[in-house]
């Protein structure tokens, strides 16, 4: 016997919902797994270089996860406090963190003890990331100081006190080895050069700033603080271009994709909120079950989106777009059979129980809010042939709620085709009970009331549709004439040819 093949619900868009490229892409993503760590996660950030395994900073150690197991494979847990801010070095070979302890720790990927310890900051420590050049590491501290430090020697280099607050956010620039721009909350935003003694660039961002982006090229920045998102033009001296108000509560957390056409936000709202960077509108969204405090994107082919939230634990959204994967000759891929719980009328219908499969798609919570299951149903009864049979012999109540259905969404177009068949196959069998039963004599009145105002309509559009067809057709004949006229006044070119 052939396996049973679930009924096809023909979905169709709702009206006034446009279906763009970017809302096909990011519902594409599969549903979020969730990792418990042993703390709050305040940070992650994947490895530049492949497998882009990814560090995930919680609690007083950071995980190195498997980029495709979602393991932890190494731990670096050489912190007497909470660790912060684990950032990968553009090579991958290195990678920085802050602590409670106001020290800065410095790891190769490959061993367990720091390579380096960098002692300066007397307070926590949240900012901690490399320069462009991989040899020199930027921080910022809870004691209102940002700091560079220099990774041979391991020295201070220079150290910056012009933020009144705590610094709790930083990035560098990716075109100059020498610039990098701290945040804090003294409502700031500073961007220093190394070869300065003081700040180049001071931004007022309005609210405390608990994030910081710069663009690729560097000439734009991005802020982020209280309710706002705001995108500066760094080349004209710090020049607002844009002030964002998309969530409802504090953006926490900032991020783009490797193209550099998306910028991604997170707040305490629960939401993530996906803006394109030509025109700065939403054009998709993430919920998730709590708020939001860190987001981080990998730069491959199949992309991972992560959201990291203020509890113990963290989401991973994979894509599915698997035709994206360039396979090799000698490659397989090996699928186990999906097992699929069919619904309650699938397994009505699989059993042959045509009566009480309608029934199952005329209970209030299909019917009311996912009518195209109930058409579907009836549309799969109609090819079987056993649409009549399922229809005849049912009670007042149940002849009421069918013809209020009917009734209902016999005009929707989606809808008609089927509905109209339905209406016929009602009338034949329910014609000779008419006039025994006030309830069901006023919902036929209700439904040849509503087909009659359709048909109205249609009549309406029909003319409609005639006077517009005239109205074409004079324009076209205007245009015609006025061609034939030009071409009877215009001069006759002649051509002498030997």
């Amino acid at each position: 016997m052939a396996l049973y093949k679930p009924v096809v619900v023909q979905t169709c868009p709702r009206l006034g919902e446009r279906i763009t490229q970017d809302t096909v892409y990011w519902e594409g993503y599969k549903a979020p797994i969730q990792i418990k760590e042993f703390g709050a996660v305040n940070k992650i950030d994947f490895s530049p270089v492949p497998p882009r395994n990814y560090a995930v900073t919680a609690s007083s150690r950071i995980h190195i996860y498997g980029r495709y197991s979602h393991e932890p494979i190494k731990t670096f847990s050489r912190f007497k406090d909470a660790a912060y801010c684990g950032t990968y070095r553009d090579d991958g070979n290195l990678l920085v963190a802050g602590s409670d302890e106001g020290i800065i720790r410095l790891f190769d990927i490959s061993g367990k003890a720091p390579l380096r310890q960098f002692d300066g900051h007397t307070k926590p420590v949240h900012v901690a990331g490399f320069l462009s050049d991989k040899y020199r590491i930027f921080s910022g501290g809870d004691d209102y100081s940002s700091k560079l430090w220099d990774i041979p020697s391991g020295t201070e280099i220079v150290s910056y006190r012009e933020h009144t607050d705590y610094v709790r956010c930083g990035c560098a620039s990716k075109v100059n080895a020498d610039v990098f721009v701290t945040g804090s909350y003294d409502h700031t935003v500073k961007l220093f050069d190394a070869r300065t003694k003081s700040s180049i660039i001071t931004i007022e961002h309005g609210q405390p700033v608990e994030s910081v982006l710069l663009f690729p090229s560097g000439g734009l920045l991005v802020s982020a603080g209280g309710r706002y998102v705001k995108v500066w033009d760094v080349l004209k001296g710090g020049q607002l271009l844009v002030s964002l108000k998309n969530h409802h509560k504090t953006v926490t957390c900032l991020c783009l994709n490797s193209s550099g056409q998306r910028l991604l936000s997170g707040s305490l709202d629960r939401h993530v909120k996906i803006y394109s960077t030509t025109s700065y509108k939403v054009v998709h969204s993430f919920s998730y079950a709590a708020p939001i405090l860190s987001l981080a994107l990998s730069v491959s082919t199949l992309e991972i989106f992560l959201g990291k939230v203020i509890t113990d634990t963290f989401y991973i959204t994979e894509i599915i777009y698997f035709c994206c994967l360039a396979f090799q000759k000698n490659d397989f891929s090996v699928s186990k059979p999906v097992k699929r719980a069919l619904r309650k009328y699938d397994k009505l219908l699989k059993s042959f129980d045509s009566s009480k499969a309608l029934d199952a798609v005329l209970e209030p919570s299909i019917r009311l809010h996912t009518p195209e299951v109930t058409v579907a149903v009836m549309q799969e009864l109609h090819r079987r042939g056993t649409l009549r049979s399922a229809l005849a012999g049912r009670d007042e109540k149940q002849i009421n709620l069918l013809l209020t259905f009917v009734a209902r969404r016999v005009i929707e177009p989606r809808f008609t085709p089927i509905l109209v068949t339905v209406a016929d196959m009602i009338t034949d069998i329910y014609q000779p009970v008419l006039g025994q039963s006030a309830i069901v004599d006023r919902q036929f009145l209700r439904l040849q009331e509503a087909i009659g105002k359709e048909i109205d309509y249609q009549g309406e559009l029909l003319e409609v549709l005639g006077m517009m067809d005239t109205l074409f057709a004079s324009f076209a004949e205007k245009k015609v004439t006025c061609l034939e006229e030009n071409r009877s006044n215009s001069p006759t070119e002649i051509i002498e040819t030997d």
